[in-house]
């Protein structure tokens, strides 16, 4: 059988502070989900799942290295992070 393999996404005191920033300029309540990575042991089959942040029935995908934002799956660079 496959062992699934999970590690926890840490996110950036940078990152954390700047999305915290613009929600509080914003004055909009966001909840922040850290992703994480799922590997299957002893292969090189591996799932990445970005930091998600929930602003008002929003998804917005973030990934720690990336200058775009991905709104509900649609790829939209509204914010330069």
């Amino acid at each position: 059988m496959f062992e699934i393999e999970t590690k926890e996404l840490k996110i950036s005191d940078e990152l954390n502070r700047k999305i915290d920033m613009i929600c509080r300029f914003a004055c909009v309540k966001y909840e922040f989900i850290p992703g994480n990575i799922k590997s299957i042991k002893n292969t090189n089959i591996a799932y990445v799942k970005p930091h998600i942040l929930k602003v008002k029935g929003n998804d917005y995908l973030i990934l720690e290295e990336c200058e775009e934002v991905f709104i509900n799956g649609y790829n939209k660079k509204i914010i330069t992070l």
